[in-house]
Formats: structure tokens, sequence, C-alpha cells
């Protein structure tokens, strides 16, 4: 079922900055059902969820296989934030899905991606830098772990975190985004945009990725800025 149709506008007229960098819409989404339990990673009785489809861009990794690494940091300061990610097979029943590659990529504190940069898009360049990107592969539980910082945001989006989930050859099974819950007593309202505040921020609601709902996008956070936080969340694919 196709759930954006806003790229359209992009075909209209000359294409500005923030325009390309809401270019990050779903796509679609499926419900495949379950024939087992309603145990982890599924949503509602008796049904298995696909999370939803997004696309890659405008920011995705080069290289991703070049980057297996738990750790994604790589010397970017920020509160910090650990990501735990389940991914369960809507294929069978959601159960943990072994061997997957999993990829993540999100901007730093300012808003900047690394290998990108110096256009209209982004004026900082860092093409040259890796900086928050990675790759792991699901252990026995279907999980993978990485060591990051809490992104900042960006005119146009809302926090989030980019996604990409292969089969254990290489297939591609999801590209999808993680939203992060607002509001008064959220991470996001604690770490309040780094240095930026967060006047001009997008919310989830207004947010052309997350304004259609993000029910199976939204990440539990839970943590501090003083000892930082954890995010965790489960996303099924159809394996």
């Amino acid at each position: 079922m196709e759930r954006k149709h806003f790229l359209k506008s992009l075909l209209v007229g000359a294409v500005s900055a923030p325009a390309l960098l809401t270019a990050c819409g779903k796509e679609s989404e499926e419900v495949t059902p379950s024939t087992g339990s309603t145990g982890t990673g599924t949503t509602g009785s008796g049904s298995c969820a696909v999370a939803p489809t997004e696309t890659e861009g405008p920011f995705p990794t080069k290289a991703p296989a070049s980057y297996v690494r738990s750790d994604i940091t790589d010397g970017r300061t920020g509160y910090p934030l650990t990501v735990k990610i389940n991914v369960t097979n809507t294929n069978n029943s959601c159960a943990a899905l072994a061997g997957a590659l999993v990829d993540i990529w999100h901007c730093d504190r300012d808003g900047n991606y690394s290998e990108y940069g110096g256009t209209g898009m982004q004026s900082t360049n860092y093409q040259a830098l890796h900086f928050l990107r990675g790759r792991q592969t699901t252990n026995s539980n279907g999980q993978v772990t990485f060591t990051s910082i809490f992104p900042g945001w960006y005119s146009g989006r809302a926090t989030h975190i980019h996604v990409h989930i292969y089969s254990a050859s290489g297939q591609s099974l999801k590209v999808t985004q993680i939203a992060f819950p607002e509001g008064t007593g959220s991470a996001v309202a604690a770490v309040n945009g780094y240095s930026k505040g967060m006047t001009g921020y997008t919310s989830n609601s207004s947010d052309n990725v997350f304004s259609d709902g993000v029910s199976l996008e939204l990440a539990t956070v839970t943590g501090n800025t003083t000892s930082g936080f954890e995010l965790s969340i489960t996303f099924g694919v159809p394996a």
C-alpha cells in the first residue's frame, strides 16, 4: 500500500535543499499473518508486522561492508547512546533472525552526516570522514548492539536513525528508520538539540517520514544526560 506521495512535489520546479533532506519517506507497509504466538516483535493478536519501508537517501553509507564495528562514534562527541536492535523473521512467526546484517547511520550532534558535505544540502564538508556508521551481525537472539551518541537534528526532520537489514548472504530485506519518543520527560527533550536548542525542530507528527504514524518505528529510549541513554527496538522483516 502506497503511503507517501510527497516525492511527487520534488518533480515540480527547482528542488531546494530542505526538500531533498525530507526525501526519505515511507514507501510501504506489509502485514504477514503469524502462525505462532504473539511474542517479541509482533503487533496485535495473531499478526506479525513487517517494518515500514523507507528510502535510503539522502545520506546512505557508501561502503557499508567497510565499517563492521560496534562502536561507531569515531571521535564524535555527544551524550552516549547504546542502540539495541532486535530483528525477527515475519515469515517464521517473528522468531529471532540470527545471522542478519544490520547497518545503521545517523547525523552527529550538529545535524551533519559523514561521507557528505560541501554542498547546498550540507555545507560542512565531511566527505573524508566515516563517523556514526556501522554494521553488525545479529546474534542467536536476533540482536545487534551499537555504541554511538544521541543524534542531533536538522531542518525538516525529526530525530532519527537509518537502518538497513540484509540476509546473511547480502540480500536486502528492509530499509527503515528509527523514531524517537518526544515530549515532556523524553530523551529528545532532555538532550534539547544540544547547542542548537529546539527552535525550528520538526516533530514526528510533522515529519514527512513519520507523520502517518510511528507505531512500528518508535524506539524505547531510557537513561539521562548524566549516564547516557539506551535505545531498543524490534523490526520484523520477511526473511
